[in-house]
C-alpha cells in the first residue's frame, strides 16, 4: 500500500509539474512572438534610417560639389560682378545726361607713330 501511495503523490506532483511547464511554455512563446514582432519592426526602421541615411550622404555630396564649384570659381565670378557694376554705373550716367562719347578710354597715337 505504501507503494501505491508514493506512485499517486508522484503521480500528482508529475500532473502540477506539467501545468506549471505548460503554463512557463505558453507564457515564453508569447514573448518570443513578442521579441520577433519587435525585431521585424527594428528591422524595418533600420532600413527605413539606411534609405534616409543614404539620401543624407547624397545630398550632402552635392552640397560639396556645389561649394568646390563656386570655390573654385570665385574669383571669375567677382570680376564679373564688378564688370557688370561698371557698365550699369555707366549706363546710368548715360541716361541721365552724362556724355561718354569724347571720353579717351585707351591712349591711341596718330597713324600708329610711335613717339
Amino acid at each position: 500500500k505504501e507503494a501505491q501511495a508514493d506512485y499517486e503523490v508522484m503521480m500528482r506532483e508529475s500532473a502540477d509539474k506539467r501545468t506549471v511547464d505548460t503554463a512557463a511554455l505558453t507564457e515564453k512563446s508569447a514573448t518570443k512572438a513578442d521579441v520577433g514582432a519587435e525585431l521585424e519592426g527594428h528591422k524595418e526602421h533600420l532600413a527605413s534610417a539606411g534609405k534616409e541615411l543614404m539620401a543624407t550622404m547624397k545630398y550632402i555630396s552635392s552640397l560639396h560639389a556645389e561649394c568646390d564649384w563656386l570655390l573654385q570659381y570665385h574669383d571669375v565670378r567677382k570680376e564679373a560682378r564688378t564688370g557688370e557694376i561698371d557698365s550699369l554705373v555707366k549706363a546710368k550716367a548715360v541716361l541721365s545726361g552724362a556724355d561718354y562719347a569724347l571720353v579717351q578710354t585707351k591712349a591711341h597715337s596718330f597713324l600708329g607713330r610711335v613717339h
